[in-house]
């Protein structure tokens, strides 16, 4: 009799539990509203990499800062296309968010080629003086006259040399070298500038060329160097920081201006401590990659600082090409 009391019993509470389960959902369901803003974010990078990662911080600090008016949907894996077709769908509010690199806003908007120059700056805290400072807050504000509104940066490290036969340690060492360089123009120009010839050839297929020798040597930042296998064929890496291209996060302006003030406050303040976080995972990333690369048999050359002045001054012709009008800004950075 004590046993069937028991089972009872257990049912019975199984069964209020459940009743109260159904009523505080239909409830809920009831009284949540649902977001005024659902909202696109364009990142073509994958799942895990820092940037996304970052976009997924701001995304819920907005929601959470805004109590879920504006939710922020992050599609990575270039799901809404490449940085360009973001770009071009943004002016029209089609994507409303995206991080995107400041080489691809150079594209559109010409005046960013300055934060393209080689040898622009010293290091990567010599960088973010500039970016945190007054010349970054105008070169954010270069967006709006393209129906665009820059919201904050974000990092993406800083590009070096690396070769599979003999370290490169000094100018003279790139004369005549075969050097992989990407699409651009101005770096195929800095690859000649220091006496070696520029060879495009696509990402996927650098790994084949450095191992055939159809190139002596290419350029990338550690998590690439490192996570596309360049290590195991191209052993030398030389840290000369011949290019730091930061990343950039927008917002389309048509979408920017249906926000409140208060609203585009939140997002902006959302938008920079994002890029704070993206910075640190981006660290990590680097020292990750880094320590796997040397642990299996890197051998890594640091650039003095003379001897990367002199990488900077072969570098003359190619500022005066593509940013001659703007060289008080160029030697204003330099001495930022």
């Amino acid at each position: 009799m004590k046993k069937r009391w028991i089972i009872a019993s257990t049912i019975l509470f199984a069964a209020a539990v459940a009743v109260v389960g159904i009523w505080f959902f239909n409830n809920r369901k009831k009284t949540e509203k649902a977001p005024e803003y659902v909202l696109m974010y364009a990142e073509n990078q994958s799942a895990n990499y820092p940037t996304t990662l970052g976009g997924e911080k701001f995304a819920d600090l907005v929601y959470e800062r805004t109590n879920g008016r504006i939710k922020i949907q992050i599609k990575y894996g270039a799901e809404l296309g490449s940085e360009a077709e973001a770009i071009n769908q943004m002016k029209y509010g089609g994507i409303a968010f995206a991080r995107v690199s400041v080489s691809q806003l150079a594209e559109k908007i010409p005046e960013m080629n300055v934060l393209l120059l080689p040898y622009l700056y010293d290091d990567s805290a010599h960088m973010w003086r500039v970016l945190e400072g007054e010349i970054g807050d105008e070169f954010l504000k270069k967006t709006e006259n393209y129906n665009l509104v820059g919201l904050s940066w974000y990092d993406a490290g800083a590009r070096n040399f690396y070769s599979a036969d003999k370290p490169i340690t000094s100018v003279e060492d790139c004369a005549g070298m075969n050097i992989r360089v990407q699409e651009s123009a101005i770096m195929a120009d800095m690859i000649s500038a220091l006496g070696a010839n520029p060879i495009k050839v696509v990402y996927s297929d650098v790994y084949s060329a450095l191992e055939q020798g159809i190139v002596d040597a290419a350029e990338n930042n550690w998590p690439s160097y490192e996570s596309m296998n360049h290590y195991k064929v191209a052993k030398y890496y030389t840290i000369d920081e011949h290019v730091r291209v930061p990343e950039m996060q927008i917002c389309s302006e048509y979408v920017w201006n249906m926000f409140s003030d208060s609203d585009k406050e939140i997002i902006t303040e959302c938008a920079k401590e994002s890029a704070q976080y993206e910075r640190k995972l981006w660290i990590q990333r680097e020292e990750r990659s880094k320590k796997k690369a040397i642990d299996s048999g890197t051998q890594v050359t640091t650039l003095s600082p003379e001897e990367k002045k002199k990488f900077r001054d072969a570098m003359s012709d190619v500022y005066v090409k593509y940013c001659g009008d703007e060289m008080d800004l160029i030697n204003k950075i330099i001495d930022y």
